[in-house]
């Protein structure tokens, strides 16, 4: 069946009204990986409703507390036209990596996170950001963090006719900085076999006092490895903080082998970026003082 409908609502109260109308309906935030999908056949809506001309769907906003970024709102504004590269460097990371500049024109957070790819960049940074989805359904609305939203491989938790709005992540407080990297067979465009995000806080003295850590590619979903951050506050980043910090992402990845490299070289790989995120995010602090 090809799509026998296009749909540009102007609002959340238009989009649930075209998505809810039985027809087979797909979400639109930026079309890079569903239009690929119609193509090979492997998404068949009858029905797209695009959400691009909704104002709140792609609004950047920053407050006192919070960075906020509409589902749809495009890497490339997020990059180039808002605040958040400086307050979360390691975001701007992983959205710059998401393919060409034509992609990143295009893509959006919000979009990377619902296609759910176990190789997304954006989700580890998200994860490792404590980001939350706002999430708006016929039931009204419901947060999700974003370590629970991703279900399986290309599977999210939204329900039927629900819509992710926004994601929300916490300001970062002064001391704090994260950082994402990824491993590549090719320097661009090309698809992670490793990914690691980080976020950490220090006091005055260089002590770890939060820490999040994430890992991708390695399993079937982006993973928030708790026993590494833990492993990380406390210290000040020691070598011994660090080998625990390793060890334990490299017991919670569950890779597969697969073209783009063996379970055990994956593994070994998540650790080694971990452990370099995690220097590039205290280096990023120290800097700022």
């Amino acid at each position: 069946m090809a799509v026998q409908e296009f749909l540009s609502p102007k609002s959340l109260s238009e989009a649930q009204a075209a998505f809810g109308e039985g027809a087979a309906s797909s979400w639109l935030a930026g079309g890079t990986d569903l239009l690929v999908g119609i193509r090979l056949g492997a998404r068949d809506p009858s029905r797209v409703v695009d959400l691009k001309q909704i104002p709140e769907l792609t609004a950047i906003e920053i407050d006192d507390a919070s960075v906020r970024i509409g589902a749809a709102a495009s890497a490339f504004d997020v990059l180039h036209n808002s605040d958040v590269p400086s307050l979360l460097p390691g975001l701007a990371e992983a959205l710059n990596l998401i393919g060409s500049t034509q992609i990143t024109g295009r893509c959006s957070a919000g979009g990377n996170l619902c296609n759910a790819s176990p190789a997304a960049d954006s989700i580890p940074a998200l994860i490792a950001n404590g980001a939350q989805c706002r999430i708006l359904g016929p039931e009204g609305e419901r947060v999700l963090p974003v370590e629970n939203f991703v279900v399986g491989p290309n599977q999210n938790a939204l329900a039927p006719g629900e819509l992710l709005v926004e994601l929300i992540l916490p300001k970062p407080v002064p001391g704090t900085s994260d950082a994402y990297l990824r491993l590549t067979p090719r320097t661009e465009m090309d698809i992670a076999v490793a990914g690691a995000g980080v976020s950490i806080t220090l006091d005055s003295s260089g002590t770890c006092t939060a820490a999040r850590v994430a890992i991708g590619a390695v399993a079937p979903t982006a993973l928030l490895v708790e026993p590494a951050g833990e492993a990380l506050v406390g210290s000040p980043l020691d070598q011994a903080a660090m080998d625990a910090a390793v060890a334990a992402v490299r017991a919670a990845a569950k890779p597969i082998s697969d073209k783009r490299g063996p379970a055990q070289y994956r593994t070994h790989v998540v650790g080694i970026l971990v452990s370099r995120a995690i220097a590039n995010a205290q280096a990023r602090i120290e800097e700022a003082r």
